[in-house]
């Protein structure tokens, strides 16, 4: 098989998901699950283990896994300082004497004192010889890192909304994330649609798709290769970040971009200043409610199906499979659910950030093949990524029956 072609998706990943199966669900090793978490839950059990040599170990670290669910939101908040105050850029040259860097900083010596002890502590910063601050293990990838710096200074919106997380849950009021988003606030407006949105509405959030869209990008063109088709349309491409670096990947590719008539004017300049102006092409529509531009063999939905309902993203697939040849595919990259290893990201992180967004939801790959499958399209199939925590991909080709 060539190395560059997509993996099939095993088959008991394709399709609907079956219902449970009730033997499996009786099985000895869930009723061994349930004795467990039933014992554990014992107050006496906890004093036991915290005290015996053998379990001390395990007892310690369950502990420290759930104190930092309850000091998470603290932690996030010593990232958003160090993001506010600099310090990883201040610290880049190298160690610095922790009383220049509290003069640096204009926070005084205690508040200082207490913001590097933390960033410390969980591995933003470390500590040197003579009295000296450094970049941690996971203060040095934010160097220059305007991606991860945008996302952490948005977050500060999301927080808002989950300040009163059943409410949130209830639909009560309306999420200040909700109308960060101007798409969604022209959808629910009676006075405005989102292809007549200004530039000045879509500004904040293009900036903020376009900050973060490389830690997207370079997963998918690490995990694809777009040179084997002659014309790529990227619908919601947002400001040309993502199609830019498809050009560079792919210098023979012509390139098409497909957004809101604001976005894709903002898209338009963007790519001529990349010196694309010749070989690609910008468009402006509701993809909801107008026809796709033809003349691509693949089409790119990135970081786009998650933001709606099914019935929304159905929509969508339909009329990508009209504008598409025969022959013609669909890739689709974006955090999924139930991906091993990261399944919190996909169904507690984006589960709750979509709910602050208004609508949409993480989907499995399963689920997003036969939505792909019911607009036309064949079996998706997976391509492997490098980095899943930030988006997986499908690949789907049209279906000729």
């Amino acid at each position: 098989m060539d190395p560059a072609q997509p993996r099939p998706v095993p088959a008991a990943t394709v399709g609907p998901v079956p219902d449970p199966d009730p033997v499996v669900a009786g099985s000895w090793l869930e009723r061994l699950r349930d004795w467990r978490h039933r014992t554990v839950a014992r107050p006496g059990f906890q004093r036991w283990a915290a005290a015996f040599p053998l379990t001390r170990p395990v007892a310690r670290r369950e502990a420290m896994a759930l104190f930092d669910l309850v000091a998470g939101f603290v932690y996030s908040q010593v990232l958003l300082a160090c993001v506010r105050l600099q310090i990883f850029d201040l610290l880049a040259p190298g160690p610095m004497a922790e009383d220049t860097l509290s003069e640096r900083l204009g926070l005084g010596r205690e508040g200082a004192e207490r913001l590097v002890a933390a960033a410390v502590a969980i591995e933003l910063l470390e500590r040197r010889s003579g009295g000296r601050v450094a970049l941690g293990r996971l203060g040095a990838p934010m160097v220059g890192n305007r991606a991860i710096a945008s996302m952490v200074e948005h977050h500060a919106t999301l927080y808002a909304d989950l300040g009163d997380p059943v409410a949130l849950l209830r639909r009560e009021g309306r999420p200040a994330m909700a109308g960060y988003w101007p798409y969604e606030a022209a959808a629910s407006s009676q006075v405005e649609s989102p292809a007549a949105l200004s530039p000045e509405r879509v500004a904040d959030y293009s900036a903020l798709m376009s900050a973060s869209q490389p830690l997207v990008t370079q997963e998918v063109v690490a995990a694809y290769r777009f040179d084997r088709h002659r014309c790529l349309l990227d619908v919601g491409g947002g400001e040309g970040s993502f199609i830019t670096a498809v050009a560079a990947q792919s210098p023979q590719l012509q390139l098409m971009l497909y957004d809101l008539p604001a976005v894709a004017e903002r898209a338009r300049a963007r790519l001529a200043t990349a010196g694309l102006a010749r070989r690609a092409s910008t468009y402006g529509g509701d993809f909801f409610n107008d026809e796709l531009p033809r003349g691509a063999d693949i089409v790119s939905l990135v970081r786009v199906a998650f933001d709606h309902p099914d019935e929304r993203v159905l929509r969508l697939l339909q009329r990508v499979r009209r504008a598409l040849p025969d022959d013609g595919c669909l890739l689709l990259a974006e955090p999924m659910a139930q991906v091993p290893g990261v399944e919190a990201m996909g169904d507690a992180y984006f589960g709750f950030y979509l709910l602050a967004m208004g609508r949409g939801r993480p989907r499995t790959a399963t689920q997003l093949s036969a939505l792909m499958q019911q607009a036309g399209f064949e079996p998706a199939r997976v391509v492997p990524t490098h980095q899943p925590l930030q988006t997986s991909v499908l690949v789907a080709r049209c279906s000729r029956a």
